[in-house]
C-alpha cells in the first residue's frame, strides 16, 4: 500500500499455567513470560506504531497488595520504551539484593511485571487521537478483585452513539469518548451486576466474608457477562481482557472481521492477532495454532480452566480480505500463498497492457509489503513462458524445423524480467509546517535504481492497493517517470476500493477515494450529475428515519460504468501534469471474481464491493455520502 493508512491493532495475551517456579528452572526466568509477551507484540509491531500498552495480573497476592499494573507510552518505538525500563527496573532490583532470580517469589513480590497473566496491546489511532488516554489496556478499578477490569482491542464499534445511550439508560453518566471507553464501561457494569446476583445468593446461605469472596471468584463466568451486554454490539472487534481474580477471556465478532488464533499446551495458553507470530515465539506448528471462531469467547479461569462458548449468533463470516492483502505479515503459510494468488491473478491484465511484449518490460513492486504478489506474478508469467516455449520447440521439432538459432531466440528472448526499482527511504515525519514543503517531503519517501530502464521498456510495477491516489500522484508516478519508460503500468492486487470502512480500517470519508472521485467525474462528464442529488436525498431518508435495511444507496453511482471505465478515469486523475517524462500510464485493479478466487476463505470485501456484514455498516455508508454531498468533513461513525 503505497499510501499510508491507520488500520487494525494487535493483540497479545499470555496465561501461565504452571507455577513461576516451573519457569525458572526450565526457562531460567521467573519473567518467561513476560519476554514472550515482548516476543508476540515485536513480531506483531506491524499492527501498531502509533503506540503500545501491556498488563500484568498477579494470582494470590495477600490483602492490601497490590495485584493489578499496567504501563502504557505513544512515544516513537513505543515497544522499547515499554520494556527497556522495565527490565532496566529488574536489573536494578536484582543488584540491590531486593530480588533473587532463583527465588521466583522475590520476584513477584517486589517486581510489578511479574506475575501470571499478561495482555499487550499495539495501537493504530482510528479515533480517540494519539494521546496516552486513548491507549489501550484500559483500566476499570474497584476494591473488589472481580470487579476489576483490564481491557484491550482490535476493534471499531460502529454504533458507539447507541451504546452510550445503553448506558444512560441504566442510570449512568458515562464519558461520550471512544468506543473502548463504551464496551469498558458496559462489561464493566455487567461485571458488577453478575457479582451483585452472586454476592447475595451467597450471603442468603449465612456464608462468611471471605467465603463469599472466595465463592464469587470461582462462580464468575465472564461469557455470561459477554452475552448479556454484548447483543447491541456492531462492528468488527476482538477483545481481550481479566478480572482482578485471574479469570480471562478472548472474544470475537460474529462475523470474524477482526482475526485472533490461540493455542493452548500444559504450559500456557496464548492468544494473538496472527498466527504465525505464536508459531515463531512459541514454537509451534500452523496446525497447532486455532482460530478463535466468530461470535465465541474463550474464557480462561483462574484455576487454569479454558473452555470456549458462544456468546453472539452466529453471522455469516465475512473476515477482513485487507488482513490478507496487506495488514498481516505475509510470513503466515496461507497468507504466503494467498498473496502469491493475488500477483498471480492479475497476469491476463497486465499481458494486455505490455501487449505481450515481455522482451521489453521490467517487472517490479512497491511498497515492500507488494513483494509476495510480485513473486507470484513473476512465477505465473515464468510459467506461461515455459509452455509456450515448449509448444513452439515441440511444433518445430514436428515440422523439421529445430535449430540452435530458434532456440535461443525461444529461452534467451521474451522472458520475463524483474529487478528492484523502487525503494522508500523512510517513514515521513511531517515536522515542517507548510504544507507545500510537506508535499516536497512526501515527493522524496521513494528513491529508484536508476541505469536499469530504457526509452524502450514498460515498467510494471505491483502495488498493495490504490485507496486515494495521493501517494501515486504526488510521487510514485513522478519518480517513475524520471527513469523515462515508454509506459508505466501499477497494478494493484486489490480492487477499486469504492466505499468506506468502519470495522477498523481508518477510511470512511467516501470524498477522499480515488475510485470515487473517478466516477464522479464520469457522471459530471456525461450530464448525470442528477443522480447524486438523487442518492443524496435517499441516503439523507435513510439516515434521518434511522433505517436499518440493509441498502447502500451508494453504489448507484458506480452502476452506470464498467470497472475499466472507472479505472481509465483513475489513470487519468493520478497522472502527473506538466511533467517533464510524456510517456503512458495504465492503472490496472484487481477484480472482485480474482480477488475471491486468491481468497477464498476470506469474504469481507465491503469497502470493494459494498455489502457490509452488519447493519452499522450500511449506516456508514449512506452516512459517508451524505457529509461528502453537504461538504461536512469527518468521520461517518
Amino acid at each position: 500500500m503505497s499510501e499510508f493508512l491507520s488500520h487494525e491493532c494487535g493483540i497479545a495475551l499470555i496465561r501461565l499455567k504452571k507455577p513461576l517456579s516451573y519457569y525458572q528452572e526450565k526457562y531460567n526466568s521467573p519473567l518467561w513470560g513476560l519476554y514472550q509477551l515482548f516476543l508476540l507484540m515485536e513480531k506483531q509491531h506491524n499492527r501498531g506504531q502509533d503506540g503500545a500498552g501491556m498488563a500484568c495480573i498477579k494470582f494470590d497476592m495477600p490483602p492490601g497488595e497490590p495485584y493489578m499494573f499496567r504501563e502504557r507510552t505513544t512515544e516513537s518505538n513505543p515497544l522499547d520504551k515499554i520494556f527497556q525500563p522495565m527490565i532496566a527496573r529488574f536489573n536494578q532490583l536484582v543488584g540491590e539484593g531486593t530480588v533473587h532470580p532463583e527465588f521466583p517469589d522475590t520476584v513477584k513480590k517486589n517486581f510489578d511485571f511479574c506475575g501470571e497473566l499478561y495482555l499487550g496491546h499495539l495501537r493504530y489511532g482510528t479515533s480517540g487521537g494519539y494521546n496516552l488516554s486513548a491507549c489501550h489496556p484500559y483500566f476499570r478499578r474497584s476494591s473488589w478483585p472481580t470487579r476489576n477490569l483490564v481491557l484491550a482491542g482490535n476493534f471499531n464499534m460502529t454504533n458507539t452513539a447507541v451504546l452510550n445511550a445503553a448506558l444512560t439508560a441504566t442510570g449512568q453518566h458515562p464519558i461520550f469518548a471512544t468506543d473502548t471507553q463504551a464496551l469498558l464501561e458496559m462489561l464493566g457494569h455487567g461485571l458488577d451486576e453478575h457479582h451483585e446476583e452472586l454476592y447475595r445468593n451467597f450471603k442468603a446461605q449465612g456464608l462468611p466474608g471471605t467465603e463469599v469472596t472466595h465463592r464469587i471468584n470461582d462462580g464468575m463466568d465472564p461469557a455470561h457477562v459477554l452475552r448479556e451486554v454484548a447483543a447491541e454490539w456492531d462492528g468488527g472487534y476482538t477483545l481481550i481482557g481479566a478480572l482482578g481474580n485471574g479469570d480471562a477471556f478472548v472474544t470475537r465478532d460474529p462475523s470474524g472481521i477482526r482475526p485472533c488464533h490461540w493455542f493452548e499446551d500444559d504450559e500456557v495458553v496464548a492468544f494473538a492477532s496472527e498466527r504465525a507470530p505464536l508459531c515463531t515465539v512459541f514454537h509451534r506448528t500452523p496446525d497447532q495454532v486455532k482460530e478463535l471462531e466468530p461470535g465465541h469467547v474463550v474464557v480462561v479461569k483462574k484455576n487454569g480452566t479454558v473452555r470456549t462458548e458462544r456468546v453472539k449468533t452466529a453471522l455469516p463470516k465475512a473476515q477482513c480480505t485487507f488482513e490478507r492483502i496487506y495488514f498481516s505479515r505475509g510470513n503466515d503459510a496461507d497468507i504466503y500463498r494467498e498473496r502469491k494468488a493475488l500477483g498471480a491473478e492479475l497476469a491476463d491484465p497486465i499481458l494486455k497492457a505490455i501487449d505481450r511484449d515481455l522482451e521489453h518490460t521490467i517487472f517490479s513492486f512497491v511498497p515492500n509489503t507488494a513483494e509476495v504478489a510480485y513473486l507470484g506474478l513473476m512465477s505465473e508469467l515464468r510459467y506461461r513462458r515455459r509452455a509456450e516455449v515448449k509448444q513452439a520447440l515441440l511444433e518445430a521439432a514436428k515440422a523439421g524445423e529445430l535449430d540452435e538459432k530458434l532456440v535461443d531466440e525461444l529461452i534467451l528472448i521474451n522472458w520475463p524480467r524483474g529487478e528492484k526499482i523502487v525503494s522508500k527511504d523512510a517513514k515521513l515525519r511531517t515536522f515542517i509546517g507548510q504544507e507545500k514543503w510537506r508535499n516536497n517531503l512526501a515527493s522524496h519517501v521513494y528513491d529508484v535504481t536508476y541505469g536499469i530502464v530504457t526509452p524502450k521498456d514498460n515498467l510494471v510495477c505491483i502495488d498493495d492497493s490504490i485507496v486515494r491516489g495521493t501517494t501515486l500522484r504526488r510521487s510514485i508516478l513522478r519518480i517513475l517517470g524520471r527513469l523515462g519508460p515508454k509506459k508505466i503500468v501499477v497494478a494493484s492486487t486489490a480492487p477499486q476500493i469504492r466505499y468506506p470502512d468502519c470495522y477498523g480500517i481508518d477510511m470512511s470519508e467516501i470524498g477522499k477515494f480515488i475510485a470515487f472521485e473517478a466516477a464522479v467525474a464520469l457522471l459530471k462528464e456525461r450530464g448525470q450529475t442528477a443522480l447524486l442529488e438523487e442518492v443524496y436525498r435517499d441516503c439523507r431518508g435513510y439516515v434521518d428515519k434511522g433505517s436499518t435495511e440493509l441498502i447502500n444507496h451508494v453504489r448507484r453511482i458506480y452502476e452506470p460504468f464498467t470497472a475499466e471505465e472507472v479505472s481509465a478515469r483513475i489513470t487519468e486523475l493520478v497522472t502527473p501534469k506538466n511533467a517533464e517524462w510524456k510517456g503512458s500510464v495504465e492503472i490496472i485493479f484487481q477484480s472482485l471474481e480474482s480477488l475471491q478466487r486468491a481468497l477464498p476463505n476470506h469474504t469481507g470485501d465491503w469497502y470493494f464491493s459494498g455489502k457490509y456484514p452488519t447493519p452499522g455498516g450500511y449506516r456508514v455508508v449512506n452516512q459517508a455520502f451524505v457529509n461528502y454531498f453537504e461538504k461536512s468533513e469527518g468521520r461517518a461513525y
